[in-house]
């Protein structure tokens, strides 16, 4: 199985393709850090607008680089919360519109969960029982 990843819950415009093995195929990141260093924080709006400019090409360099089609995923998931409003909408929206357009089935994402789970990528093995802890700002939870 072949997914493709969506993340832009805050200001990094992201997308991987992962299969079912725990093998990440591709994966692309594209940084908002200049566009808010003069403000010291992410702006909101500003991270959105940056988002719909770079969604598409992520999504295209992250094929590319895996040598895949989109005809070729088994499915996309997608980041939906928590987030800032208008950086997750670009990512649900893009993430929506891939699926319908390809007969995909959506799969939707906590982003702290994720953090979470991301353990269970590098160990390549289930790791339970376990406990997280995520410090993030507004979002910390153990």
């Amino acid at each position: 199985m072949r997914i493709l990843t969506i993340e832009s819950t805050c200001d990094e415009t992201a997308a991987a393709i992962v299969t079912d093995s725990f093998e990440v195929l591709a994966s692309v990141v594209a940084s908002q850090e200049k566009l808010h260093q003069e403000f010291k924080g992410v702006v909101p709006e500003i991270a959105a607008r940056a988002h719909v400019q770079t969604i598409l090409p992520v999504i295209d360099e992250t094929l590319k680089r895996a040598g895949l089609a989109l005809n070729e995923l088994d499915a996309i998931a997608v980041a939906n919360e928590p987030g800032l409003a208008g950086s997750l909408l670009v990512g649900v929206v893009a993430a929506k519109a891939l699926c319908v357009a390809h007969n995909l089935p959506l799969v939707a994402v906590n982003h702290l969960q994720a953090h979470i789970f991301a353990c269970r990528l590098a160990a390549q093995k289930d790791v339970f029982p376990c406990v997280g802890l995520i410090a993030s700002g507004g979002h910390s939870n153990l």
